[in-house]
């Protein structure tokens, strides 16, 4: 496996120059998927509609047929011709050593090609071999997972309150209304949240960060007065408190695993509900010293950092893309990026890591070290990159008129794209966004796919001059991001296949996290 070279964009003169350079077998495939559209084969050609009476008529018809071999010929080999080498070839560096995992990641890449090549049969392609975004097919597929689902869904019940945020958050970024689903999620979260604080899975399960985050988003998203009241912020701040522990990190529930999704969550609640900082006196965290809901927890996620640079869900374990936007995003809440970013953690190590999961020819990104390319890992790894490139940046932003080929780009964002709009969609009447074109899509990779590619088809700036919101004064760096469509190099996609803004940290639509965050700033205290 090797990771993707930004920049590399020659162009192929003639179509079967591709497989000539692979010189490879697990090219064949793709190769001759081209060959035979190009050259018309007989299992392409259209039958006869009726038989003509006379030569002439023979030769008409002919002419008609190789007319349309001929349209198709140089359509196909125009389309082929403009998707870069890069996305079409095997890697030219391989290891040698064969291996389970090196035999099914060529398996990937022989599954990938096709799609990658612009030769999908039925799909609508751009001058750039891209398909366009099947928008209408998502939204549906999106709206049906919000309704009554089958039977083997029970097995599911803890994961509702995910299932809520994902197609929330999905159908937003699609710009589709979503004001009709205000009541049912009201009347549904309403009676999973518990006394002690926080929410549970479903109707009588303890409380879990998981789930309690899941809620708090979908309840950001759909928005207005009685959906935020739902949340009983003073018990959801005791919670917290017995949940807060010595080291600086979190448990996810009482008792339980002390995790990097646990920081990441707890910080999301805290700053959006407007939480007191201030530890309750019978939390394990508290001391006579005036310790916080935050005392330690850059810390914390400091020594989540491993050897390879990436992160791992606790100190001293595997590093892991989701884990890795965990702790990025935590120390974004936690402070200005350019500040608490290269403070608590190796930056050129975690850019060495996560450079090398971005792969060619997919595009996409792997979560670990020699795995697989993911759709989901378009945000949890893709997502890393606007917060890394905040860090370099610093505090300004390009001036008016500035390109944005000027500004920092850290991965490429065609490669990106490419994978996601190729291989991560269900083009059936299904619809829907998937990890892989061998895949079935669902609602989890759907709303992580929508968020990558709304990531890599914006650029996002840390503006510490924007007032977005009047704030407390705790925590107020979240809500100092600007953001403006990216036109630059990699821009391969057509403005009908842009999709809606979704904020860097809190991963909900631009707008929601100041709205909900000023509306408990109105609030006061409880």
């Amino acid at each position: 496996m090797t990771f993707l070279v930004r920049g590399q964009k020659h162009r192929r003169k003639v179509v079967f120059e591709r497989r000539a350079m692979a010189g490879s077998d697990a090219s064949s495939s793709a190769s001759k998927s081209v060959e035979d559209a190009v050259s018309g084969s007989s299992q392409n050609r259209q039958p006869h509609l009726a038989e003509p009476s006379s030569r002439l008529g023979d030769e008409v018809v002919d002419s008609v047929f190789r007319s349309q071999r001929v349209a198709t010929m140089s359509a196909t080999a125009a389309r082929a011709s403009m998707v870069p080498d890069l996305f079409t070839s095997p890697p030219h560096i391989r290891d040698l050593l064969n291996t389970q995992s090196s035999q099914i990641q060529e398996e990937t890449i022989q599954e990938c090609l096709p799609f990658l090549s612009g030769i999908e049969p039925g799909a609508s392609y751009n001058d750039y071999g891209v398909p366009h975004l099947e928008r209408k097919h998502h939204i549906q597929f999106l709206h049906k997972s919000l309704k009554k689902l089958p039977a083997p869904y029970v097995a599911a019940d803890a994961s509702r309150p995910w299932m809520f945020y994902w197609a929330l958050a999905g159908l937003s970024a699609l710009g589709e209304d979503i004001s009709q689903y205000r009541e049912p999620l009201i009347s549904t979260v309403r009676p999973i949240q518990n006394v002690t604080g926080g929410f549970g899975g479903g109707n009588g399960q303890m409380s879990h960060l998981a789930p309690t985050y899941g809620i708090v988003l979908a309840l950001a998203i759909i928005g207005g007065k009685e959906a935020l009241d739902v949340i009983d912020r003073r018990a959801m701040w005791k919670w917290l408190g017995a949940l807060k522990q010595p080291d600086g990190g979190f448990q996810v529930s009482v008792g339980g695993e002390e995790d990097i999704r646990g920081a990441y969550c707890a910080a999301v609640i805290i700053t959006l509900l407007d939480l007191p900082l201030e530890l309750p006196r019978d939390s394990p965290a508290w001391t006579n010293e005036g310790a916080t809901l935050l005392t330690g927890l850059a810390e914390w996620i400091g020594r989540c950092q491993t050897f390879e640079g990436g992160f791992s869900g606790l100190p001293d374990a595997e590093a892991h893309g989701a884990y890795a936007f965990c702790g990025l995003a935590c120390l974004c809440i936690l402070g200005d990026p350019h500040v608490m970013i290269p403070k608590y953690i190796d930056v050129p190590r975690l850019i060495s890591w996560l450079s090398a999961r971005q792969y060619a020819p997919e595009g996409g990104f792997s979560g670990r070290t020699n795995k697989l390319v993911d759709g989901c890992y378009s945000h949890w790894v893709g997502g890393c990159w606007p917060l890394l490139e905040a860090c370099l940046e610093g505090p300004s932003r390009p001036s008016v008129g500035e390109s944005q080929s000027q500004a920092i780009n850290l991965y490429s964002r065609e490669g990106l794209i490419r994978y996601i709009l190729c291989c991560c969609q269900d083009r059936t009447k299904r619809g829907g966004l998937r990890d892989k074109p061998s895949h079935s899509s669902d609602s989890y990779h759907t709303c992580y796919v929508l968020a990558g590619l709304s990531s890599a088809q914006h650029k996002w700036h840390f503006n510490p001059t924007e007032t977005r919101i009047e704030t407390s004064g705790n925590l107020a760096s979240s809500y100092q991001w600007t953001c403006e469509p990216f036109v630059g190099d990699g821009h391969i996609y057509d403005e009908e296949d842009r999709v809606g803004t979704l904020h860097p940290v809190f991963v909900i639509p631009e707008g929601a996290a100041e709205k909900t965050r000023a509306y408990f700033v109105s609030k006061g205290g409880f």
